[in-house]
């Protein structure tokens, strides 16, 4: 498994626009066969703050997702929507996921 979260601040008046985009790349994420988590959060006091919580079955599923066009084109264009760069933090599961533990 290889999990992380994703920190993304985006420009005010690009905020609106980001979560549009993304929701709409939730269901087809977690479509994909190497998805095993995929979670989209907007913080409650920063509405310009989202959260990406994610559990791909290996790096080697995340690299499949990441060279899917939409997100190639997001990858290029990121600052259009970004007040600063993507914060990417690995972190190690403690307890199982839902479809392990299912």
């Amino acid at each position: 498994m290889y999990a992380f979260i994703v920190q993304a601040h985006t420009k005010p008046q690009q905020a609106d626009a980001f979560e549009r985009l993304f929701r709409a790349y939730v269901q087809p994420s977690r479509a994909e066969p190497g998805c095993v988590e995929y979670h989209m959060l907007r913080d409650a006091q920063d509405s310009t703050l989202f959260i990406f919580y994610e559990v791909w079955a290996s790096k080697e599923a995340l690299a499949e997702h990441m060279a899917l066009p939409h997100m190639r084109a997001f990858h290029e264009r990121r600052m259009d929507y970004l007040r600063s760069d993507l914060v990417i933090r690995e972190v190690e599961m403690l307890s199982p996921t839902r479809a392990v533990a299912a």
